[in-house]
């Protein structure tokens, strides 16, 4: 998963708390409806078929997540101790691995590339950052729109573009003098890419929370706009870093795709996963060096966990919002960096669409679609972009009932604590566990012999299962903290009144979680589109994925027809965001009356 998602389906959630409080008397008036005459305790075998159902509900929903997340981890770290005749090996295969040729260049690699790739992106995202929350320069809410874009595309778009701009034929491969963008460069360019728009979200959140107090107070004794940056809104700004920065190591460090494309003859952890499993078939060692990719993932898990408490901690209760106030050469200097940081994005990401378009890069650029004419390739032609968009609907609807199930009897009940904390500890795990050995510990969980749930091995429902379970945590995150904004007065209207928690439920908190829970479906659909790393072990011959489609036609060699699949991938995820999006606001007008006064 990526902890980089977090902030990207989190942030809508947060104007649920200034319209949230539904009035008393309207949930009242609502839950008499079921119940007439005045209020009476409940009587206590009503009382106990409750709690009865709640229970089955909280223990029902921990063995889904124990079989889709705990179980395959838990047989990941188990087979990395079994050899792959089945001898109990111990951490001889972790020494073996550690002694083969090239693991600690592959290591070291992983380390620097993805500590390079987290800096340069989070510089380059605070000043943008600054730019659009932080000064009056024009067009701000028009240059976070389409720095975000890219969080619609996948990883490999990126990569592809930057092969026709800078590859052996690249248009632009002049610029480099010599040198090639296959191999460090271009995994820190394509990294840089396409982890910029989750940095930049995090940045943003970060600097849209200033208090004018200290700013009043800086300039009160003295301070310039400079010493202020410095000295207040650095500082300020620094768990805000540090997490930005923490979430794009892990995003690069367990991400495939970019290494895959561009990387050239760069080792890397994930790769490496990659050929143990597919180019050699050695599951066991597979699972040797997933346990090592877990734990970097593991460590920056718990340190952002850490950050974000403290950076919660130093919140102001009496804090005054701060308004930027207009400065003619610091808004035109931000007005140009912006500029061009957009420009490079437009760029880059034009540059594979256009490249899908043509005859023949980059001597004949006359328009052709032929690059689409996916029968005709490898990677499984059109099916694989119908798979993939079964996979998509299928992901986000039962994405987002189950996480918003999980949310609700994590939030809302009083009875089955220690369940629902452990419900709760389920479902925040894959923040901490990479794509590549979830997929890879679904192998080894569904496809033994002894498993009852083997049937799952091959079929779609695998990959729908792996996919909410890779971006569970985010999903079960966003109406968790819409719930939590819920006044306790609810439940005890209800209990007085001798409501069951099934009609609140409906009746009152699936009404106002309704915005969370559509943009949490949203959340599902793009990453289903866009994901590579979760699902790349998983798919059959029936069942193969237009992002795995890219990766085969790049593997033949077939670039343009690679960069044509990510383009629609591109476009598909768009339009399902904007198709949900209309839904959701169709399904507001309907349902949200009640936030109108």
């Amino acid at each position: 998963m990526s902890l980089a998602s977090a902030v990207v389906s989190v942030a809508p959630a947060a104007p649920l708390g200034a319209g949230i409080p539904m009035p008393p008397a309207a949930a009242g008036k609502a839950l008499r409806r079921q119940v007439s005459g005045p209020a009476a305790p409940r009587e206590t075998r009503f009382f106990n078929w409750e709690k009865l159902w709640l229970g089955l509900l909280v223990l029902g929903l921990l063995a889904v997540l124990l079989v889709a997340i705990a179980m395959p981890v838990g047989t990941l770290l188990g087979r990395s101790f079994w050899t792959a005749d089945g001898k109990f090996s111990g951490l001889s295969q972790y020494w073996a691995y550690v002694r083969m040729p090239g693991v600690g260049q592959s290591l070291f690699n992983s380390l620097w590339l993805a500590a390079l790739s987290s800096t340069l992106c989070v510089a380059l995202a605070y000043g943008y950052a600054y730019g659009v929350v932080r000064s009056c320069m024009p067009l701000a809410k028009w240059f976070r729109a389409v720095a975000l874009v890219p969080l619609l595309a996948p990883s490999l778009l990126m990569a592809i573009s930057l092969i026709y701009l800078f590859g052996t034929q690249g248009l632009l491969k002049a610029w480099l003098m010599g040198g090639t963008a296959y191999g460090p460069l271009g995994i820190v360019a394509g990294s840089v890419l396409w982890t910029f728009p989750h940095a930049l979200l995090m940045l943003c959140t970060t600097l849209a929370s200033g208090d004018a107090r200290l700013y009043e107070a800086a300039a009160t004794l003295g301070a310039g706009r400079w010493r202020s940056f410095f000295q207040v809104t650095l500082p300020a700004s620094r768990y805000g870093l540090m997490i930005a920065w923490i979430v794009v190591f892990v995003l690069v460090i367990t991400d495939f795709g970019v290494p895959k494309v561009i990387g050239g003859n760069t080792q890397m952890l994930a790769t490496d996963i990659y050929k143990q499993v597919i180019g050699q078939q050695n599951l066991s060692m597979g699972a040797v060096v997933a346990m090592l990719l877990l734990v970097p993932a593991g460590l920056a898990f718990v340190a952002e966990r850490h950050l974000r408490a403290k950076q919660a901690a130093t919140m102001a209760v009496r804090a005054v919002p701060l308004q930027p106030q207009p400065h003619a050469p610091l808004d035109r200097a931000l007005l140009l960096y912006c500029s061009l940081v957009a420009l490079v994005l437009v760029v880059v990401m034009g540059t594979a669409v256009l490249a899908s378009l043509v005859t023949f890069w980059p001597y004949n650029l006359s328009l052709s679609l032929k690059n689409y004419q996916f029968d005709m390739m490898d990677g499984g032609g059109w099916a694989s972009y119908g798979n993939s968009l079964m996979l998509a609907a299928a992901t986000a609807v039962l994405g987002a009932l189950l996480s918003f199930l999980s949310a609700y009897l994590v939030a809302k009940p009083t009875g089955w604590a220690r369940a629902r904390q452990w419900l709760h500890a389920m479902a925040t795990l894959p923040m901490a566990v990479p794509g590549l050995a979830l997929g890879l510990g679904y192998i080894l969980f569904f496809n033994a012999a002894s498993n009852p749930l083997h049937f799952l091995y091959g079929s779609l429902g695998i990959l729908v299962l792996c996919t909410v379970a890779h971006f569970f945590s985010v999903a079960h995150i966003t109406p968790l903290t819409a719930l939590q904004q819920l006044d306790a007065e609810y439940e005890r209207v209800a209990d007085s009144m001798g409501v069951p928690f099934w009609t609140l439920l409906w009746r009152v908190h699936l009404p106002v979680c309704l915005p969370a829970v559509m943009q949490v479906a949203g959340y599902f659909f793009v990453n289903a589109m866009t994901t590579v790393s979760a699902v790349v072990f998983l798919y059959s011959p029936e069942t193969t994925l237009a992002s795995v489609a890219v990766l085969a036609m790049d593997d033949a060699g077939d670039i343009a027809p690679a960069a044509a699949m990510a383009t629609l991938i591109f476009a598909t995820a768009a339009a399902g965001r904007l198709l949900i999006a209309g839904l959701d606001a169709w399904m507001q007008k309907r349902t949200q009356h009640w936030r109108q006064r």
